[in-house]
């Protein structure tokens, strides 16, 4: 990544972040406190998608800041990865009121600053979270069926997501809050955090000689 080619990337998403704090495109917009664009490395090999704001999100404005984010923030731990280093997301921009699942109106009224981000990033893996975050890069950017997440996750696909023109690697997975309380989700939640460290490994070359156990005891360090 050049110098020139990162300041367009900065310049970009500060167009984007205001354009969807400013947004009135769907009915979430008369609820927000705060919209919530997203957070991270616009550099990153990793993208995490959501689902929708929280009441904490939508109090900071920030992406996972409640008690799933520090679920997530831990995940990202076990695997040597911090929040600088990956670029996180949800589907829809704005707390729907109650933190009632999103409809796909909301989704849609939405999909052009999912898009424009995920353009911008550019990754090479795509972690879903949740049951709208799968449908959305599986059925909508891929052409792909969506049996739901318990049925597609523990597996790596390799899609190719038109908004990106490429294949990427893409790993469904369940969103930190339904784990938050189920300790068998978070066993499976942590075995695809595992299958997102093989993947970048992969990827970067890095962290070669190490095993599963240096993750999974040492965080990865």
């Amino acid at each position: 990544m050049t110098n020139t080619s990162l300041s367009y990337k900065k310049n970009k998403w500060s167009i984007i972040t205001q354009e969807i704090r400013s947004c009135t495109r769907c009915i979430l917009h008369k609820y927000r406190r705060n919209a919530v664009p997203g957070e991270g490395s616009l550099e990153a090999k990793v993208f995490f998608l959501g689902e929708a704001p929280g009441r904490k999100e939508d109090e900071e404005g920030r992406p996972f800041v409640g008690a799933a984010g520090k679920l997530l923030d831990t995940l990202l731990r076990n695997i040597g990865l911090s929040r600088n280093q990956v670029f996180i997301t949800n589907v829809v921009k704005c707390r729907p009121p109650n933190n009632r699942d999103p409809r796909d109106d909301e989704v849609n009224a939405c999909s052009m600053y999912t898009n424009e981000i995920l353009s911008l990033v550019n990754p090479d893996i795509i972690v879903t979270l949740g049951n709208h975050a799968g449908k959305y890069v599986f059925a909508i950017l891929s052409n792909r069926s969506w049996l739901g997440v318990s049925r597609h996750r523990g597996r790596i696909y390799e899609l190719t997501v038109g908004v990106l023109n490429k294949r990427v690697k893409v790993i469904p997975t369940y969103h930190p809050a339904a784990a938050l309380y189920n300790p068998v989700l978070r066993q499976e939640l942590e075995n695809d955090f595992i299958l997102i460290r093989k993947v970048l490994d992969s990827i970067s070359g890095k962290h070669e000689g190490k095993t599963l156990l240096d993750f999974l005891g040492r965080g990865g360090k």
